[in-house]
């Protein structure tokens, strides 16, 4: 079973702050369902933004949130025009602000997931 969104993005800032880093919720969703966006603050003018994973990629459905790596070392601008059009589409999506110099969080990443090679392809 899938925790909330709402539980998710509390255990997260925990985490964060229980290992001695800085996070902040910048913008809730709806507590139950909301799409969860992780912007990384790099702290040398870059940042790395992670969205949902496309569940669909995979044979079985995950236990949990997978997450996927949109931009790497970007600027802040790209971050925010990704944030209006998810907006657009989705208003009640949850976003949380990391601090880390490294650029290193765990987050669990759909490419530590085995795809379903077939996922995506019609078959006839």
């Amino acid at each position: 079973m899938r925790v909330t969104s709402e539980f998710f993005v509390s255990a997260l800032v925990r985490r964060i702050f229980g290992e001695g880093g800085f996070a902040a919720v910048t913008k809730r969703g709806a507590a139950e369902a909301g799409a969860v966006f992780v912007c990384v603050d790099r702290l040398d003018g870059t940042f790395d933004f992670y969205g949902p994973a496309p569940q669909a990629m995979f044979a079985g459905q995950p236990q949990g949130r997978l997450f996927e790596c949109v931009f790497e070392k970007s600027d802040r601008d790209a971050v925010d025009s990704r944030l209006k059009s998810e907006a657009r589409m989705d208003p009640d999506y949850w976003l949380v602000d990391i601090e880390a110099r490294d650029g290193q969080i765990d987050l669990p990443l759909a490419d530590e997931e085995k795809p379903d090679p077939g996922a995506g392809l019609f078959r006839f």
